[in-house]
């Protein structure tokens, strides 16, 4: 099937042109093998664990159910009795349906994984842009979380931050980065993938922001290469970006004229550079036309070659 085909036949089958985009017809090899997930159980038959997963066609629950298992599951990144913080995107006192926020059944999911494989404790927090308790509520993410059994925590007060040094940054040398980040075993990133006005693309790095008391640190000093100098602390263990419904205009707040696309799609890895590279696919641009994800790869932060990859796609 050539790239025409492959479009249209996309396009017949709701695929918007970003995923139609990252799930083939690209000169890239992307994929290093391909597989159909059935009640979110397996992988399929690889015989190892892929760099990246990218999984496409159900909801937010089952499309991380699938994907996690072609990472080994949960077990594979909680161990019993740890402690867990997952920091998904409550950036904004906006429903669900804006997208603005990461989707609240995927975080509730986590949640789950995360206590069935046998955390102690499961901790939800973000920095908020707007009103935080507003964020957290009209989100859905706090009454979600809470329903799955984590614990969430207020980001409000600078006492939470403790100053630390990112090593080898050129513009964030220091921040006061929220204990639950520094303290926890296992740090699960899960932002939600949308535009955004001053960075092109907000996804896995950019989601970073939120770990730090003063975001507008970023805004002042070369947004791109604090996004980048986030990495240099302390990198996720594992990113899981939600890329449900996708914002593609008018971000990050979105608004009733912003364009979007339903592409009940994941992108999940342990490798952050990476899993915004395949971001960027989805929303339909090469990784370069994003800064910050250069000057990571630079940094050695991560892969920005996604044809240097083992990727695995999955579909429902």
């Amino acid at each position: 099937m050539d790239r025409r085909d492959f479009l249209r036949n996309a396009a017949r089958l709701g695929l918007g042109a970003g995923a139609a985009y990252l799930f083939g017809g690209s000169a890239v090899r992307l994929f290093a093998q391909s597989a159909t997930a059935g009640s979110g159980t397996g992988s399929g038959s690889a015989t190892r664990l892929p760099d990246l997963v990218a999984v496409k066609g159900g909801e937010a629950e089952a499309l991380f159910n699938a994907g996690i298992a072609a990472l080994g599951g949960m077990g594979a990144f909680v161990g019993k009795g740890q402690t867990v913080v997952i920091k998904p995107n409550i950036g904004w006192a906006q429903a669900p349906e804006t997208a603005a926020n990461t989707n609240p059944k995927l975080v509730k999911r986590i949640i789950e994984h995360c206590l069935n494989a046998g955390a102690k404790k499961v901790y939800v927090f973000d920095n908020s842009c707007d009103s935080w308790t507003l964020s957290y509520r009209n989100s859905l993410i706090e009454k979600y979380a809470k329903e799955a059994g984590a614990e969430v925590v207020p980001p409000d007060s600078s006492g939470y931050y403790q100053e630390v040094s990112f090593p080898g940054a050129v513009s964030l040398r220091k921040a006061r980065v929220h204990e639950l980040v520094l303290e926890s075993d296992v740090f699960i990133n899960v932002p939600v993938l949308k535009n955004h006005s001053g960075a092109g693309m907000t996804a896995a790095m950019k989601n970073l922001m939120g770990m730090v008391w003063d975001r507008q640190f970023f805004h002042r000093y070369n947004l791109d290469q604090c996004i980048a100098d986030a990495c240099l602390y302390r990198k996720p263990d594992l990113n899981v970006i939600d890329a449900y419904k996708v914002m593609k205009s008018g971000g990050p707040r979105g608004y009733s004229s912003s364009v979007y696309e339903l592409a009940k799609f994941q992108i999940l890895s342990t490798d952050i550079v990476a899993a915004d590279a395949a971001a960027s696919r989805t929303l339909g641009f090469e990784p370069s036309r994003f800064r910050h994800i250069g000057l990571a790869a630079d940094k050695k932060s991560g892969q920005a070659d996604l044809s240097k990859l083992d990727i695995l796609r999955l579909t429902i």
